[in-house]
């Protein structure tokens, strides 16, 4: 889905400055659809909520796990 992607490319580049809403609304989607690019981000744990500025979702990192061998 080309919408989902670009979201979630513009929310990391937005680093909460702008509500997820007004967010959306900048790239010409209504409230609706932003929910649901945000519900699918979501269930793709490409993002969590997370309180971060004025935004509450924020993107998910990605933990590397060592190979510890004993």
């Amino acid at each position: 889905m080309k919408n989902k992607e670009k979201y979630y490319k513009t929310l990391i580049e937005d680093n909460g400055q702008l509500n997820e809403i007004d967010l959306g609304e900048k790239l010409g989607l209504d409230e609706k659809e932003t929910r649901e690019l945000i519900v699918r981000l979501l269930s793709e744990h490409k993002i969590e909520y997370l309180e971060n500025g004025a935004c509450n979702y924020s993107c998910m990192k990605i933990a590397k796990r060592k190979n510890k061998t004993k």
